[in-house]
């Protein structure tokens, strides 16, 4: 079943679920972000349908920012600390395969008053 789940960033289109994998179509408002987040087991790729995705990568010293455009891609493992972010030039859409842990979030920073839950 098709889930739409409205974020504060955007939504979610959820068009699958199995005991292996999540498929989700991923719309991220022009100017908006998604939190700084990790997983501890879910591991993610992503791939740009339209606009382009600012990725976020690592943290302090490490941190850096990964710009991918219509049609490309990236693995984030588990443990990797990241967070999509749109240009506030336009929109982005992307599609992201995931393991199927679909609660395992930990926020370090939110936008949104969301830190340290899994909340949508």
């Amino acid at each position: 079943m098709i889930r739409h789940v409205d974020k504060p960033w955007g939504y979610e289109i959820i068009w699958s679920e199995t005991p292996f994998y999540t498929g989700k179509k991923i719309h991220v408002n022009a100017g908006k972000r998604l939190s700084v987040q990790y997983h501890e087991t879910k591991r993610e790729s992503v791939f740009v349908l339209s606009g382009t995705l600012l990725l976020h990568l690592g943290q302090g010293d490490d941190a850096r920012i990964v710009t991918l455009k219509e049609g490309e891609s990236a693995d984030i493992p588990a443990l990797e600390v990241h967070r999509f972010e749109a240009p506030a030039e336009g929109d982005v859409d992307i599609i992201e395969v995931a393991t199927p842990e679909v609660d395992d979030v930990i926020r370090l920073e939110d936008d949104y008053s969301r830190e340290g839950t899994s909340a949508p």
